[in-house]
Protein backbone atom coordinates (compact mmCIF):
# COMPACT_ATOMS: atom_id res chain seq x y z
CA UNK A 1 0.00 0.00 0.00
CA UNK A 2 1.17 3.43 -0.82
CA UNK A 3 2.41 5.89 1.79
CA UNK A 4 -0.27 7.90 2.00
CA UNK A 5 0.96 11.90 1.80
CA UNK A 6 -0.39 15.40 3.54
CA UNK A 7 -2.44 17.27 1.86
CA UNK A 8 -0.39 20.56 0.85
CA UNK A 9 -2.91 22.58 3.61
CA UNK A 10 -1.65 20.28 6.59
CA UNK A 11 2.15 21.34 6.31
CA UNK A 12 1.91 24.43 6.30
CA UNK A 13 0.18 24.67 9.98
CA UNK A 14 2.75 22.13 11.38
CA UNK A 15 5.73 24.32 10.00
CA UNK A 16 4.41 27.07 11.85
CA UNK A 17 4.11 25.02 14.29
CA UNK A 18 7.48 23.65 14.36
CA UNK A 19 9.34 26.86 14.51
CA UNK A 20 6.91 27.92 17.41
CA UNK A 21 8.80 25.29 19.26
CA UNK A 22 11.82 26.42 17.92
CA UNK A 23 11.30 30.15 18.99
CA UNK A 24 10.22 28.75 22.29
CA UNK A 25 13.50 26.51 22.83
CA UNK A 26 15.42 29.29 21.64
CA UNK A 27 13.69 32.72 24.05
CA UNK A 28 14.26 30.29 26.98
CA UNK A 29 17.96 28.78 25.92
CA UNK A 30 17.31 25.25 25.89
CA UNK A 31 20.39 22.75 25.81
CA UNK A 32 21.16 20.26 22.90
CA UNK A 33 17.72 20.69 20.80
CA UNK A 34 17.34 17.95 18.24
CA UNK A 35 14.37 17.64 15.75
CA UNK A 36 13.68 13.95 14.43
CA UNK A 37 11.58 13.19 11.75
CA UNK A 38 9.63 10.70 12.71
CA UNK A 39 7.14 10.21 10.05
CA UNK A 40 6.70 7.05 8.31
CA UNK A 41 8.23 5.55 11.67
CA UNK A 42 5.03 6.33 14.00
CA UNK A 43 1.42 7.47 13.16
CA UNK A 44 1.54 9.69 16.13
CA UNK A 45 3.35 12.08 14.83
CA UNK A 46 5.51 13.65 12.97
CA UNK A 47 8.52 15.40 14.61
CA UNK A 48 10.00 14.44 18.02
CA UNK A 49 11.56 17.40 19.94
CA UNK A 50 14.25 16.68 22.37
CA UNK A 51 15.82 19.31 24.56
CA UNK A 52 17.43 19.83 27.69
CA UNK A 53 17.25 22.13 30.81
CA UNK A 54 19.79 22.92 33.25
CA UNK A 55 17.17 22.22 36.64
CA UNK A 56 13.42 20.85 37.44
CA UNK A 57 12.87 25.02 36.93
CA UNK A 58 14.65 25.30 33.74
CA UNK A 59 12.66 22.43 32.53
CA UNK A 60 9.46 23.58 33.42
CA UNK A 61 10.27 27.11 32.19
CA UNK A 62 11.20 25.99 28.99
CA UNK A 63 7.39 23.76 28.53
CA UNK A 64 5.45 26.50 29.73
CA UNK A 65 6.89 28.71 26.74
CA UNK A 66 6.44 26.34 24.42
CA UNK A 67 3.00 25.82 25.43
CA UNK A 68 2.49 29.72 25.47
CA UNK A 69 3.90 30.46 22.44
CA UNK A 70 1.76 27.36 20.41
CA UNK A 71 -1.43 28.84 21.98
CA UNK A 72 -0.03 32.13 20.80
CA UNK A 73 -0.86 30.58 16.94
CA UNK A 74 -3.47 29.22 17.78
CA UNK A 75 -2.49 25.17 18.64
CA UNK A 76 -2.64 24.96 22.21
CA UNK A 77 -1.47 21.15 23.46
CA UNK A 78 -3.51 18.44 22.99
CA UNK A 79 -2.08 17.11 26.40
CA UNK A 80 0.86 17.66 29.06
CA UNK A 81 3.01 15.70 30.82
CA UNK A 82 5.16 15.37 33.86
CA UNK A 83 4.85 19.38 34.74
CA UNK A 84 4.54 18.10 38.40
CA UNK A 85 8.07 16.70 38.99
CA UNK A 86 9.65 18.59 36.10
CA UNK A 87 12.08 16.25 35.21
CA UNK A 88 10.73 15.29 32.00
CA UNK A 89 7.83 17.46 30.58
CA UNK A 90 6.00 15.99 27.37
CA UNK A 91 4.11 18.94 25.63
CA UNK A 92 1.59 16.71 22.94
CA UNK A 93 1.32 19.27 20.64
CA UNK A 94 -0.44 16.73 17.64
CA UNK A 95 2.07 17.27 15.00
CA UNK A 96 4.48 17.86 17.33
CA UNK A 97 5.51 16.56 20.29
CA UNK A 98 8.25 18.09 22.43
CA UNK A 99 10.22 16.28 25.10
CA UNK A 100 12.39 18.82 28.02
CA UNK A 101 14.22 16.92 30.20
CA UNK A 102 17.41 16.94 32.22
CA UNK A 103 20.51 15.94 30.93
CA UNK A 104 20.67 12.25 33.40
CA UNK A 105 17.08 11.81 32.71
CA UNK A 106 17.46 12.85 28.64
CA UNK A 107 20.66 10.11 28.85
CA UNK A 108 18.95 7.51 30.96
CA UNK A 109 16.01 7.04 28.33
CA UNK A 110 17.81 7.69 25.30
CA UNK A 111 15.16 8.73 23.00
CA UNK A 112 17.08 10.01 20.18
CA UNK A 113 18.40 6.67 19.51
CA UNK A 114 14.77 4.79 20.06
CA UNK A 115 13.55 7.03 17.30
CA UNK A 116 16.88 7.42 15.06
CA UNK A 117 17.74 3.70 14.57
CA UNK A 118 18.66 3.02 11.24
CA UNK A 119 18.38 6.19 9.87
CA UNK A 120 21.43 6.50 8.09
CA UNK A 121 21.67 10.91 9.23
CA UNK A 122 21.93 9.54 12.93
CA UNK A 123 24.65 6.71 12.66
CA UNK A 124 26.85 9.30 10.76
CA UNK A 125 26.22 11.78 13.50
CA UNK A 126 27.25 9.32 16.56
CA UNK A 127 30.24 7.55 14.36
CA UNK A 128 31.61 11.59 14.10
CA UNK A 129 30.85 11.64 17.79
CA UNK A 130 32.68 8.99 18.88
CA UNK A 131 35.64 9.98 16.92
CA UNK A 132 36.02 13.21 19.05
CA UNK A 133 35.38 11.73 22.13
Amino acid sequence: MPARSKPASKLAPTAALQASVERALDDLKAKDVRIIDVRGKTGVTDFMVVASGTSSRHVKSIADEVIKQAKDIGQPPLGVEGEREAEWVLVDLGDVVVHVMLPRVREFYGLERLWTVGDADAEAEDETAEKHA
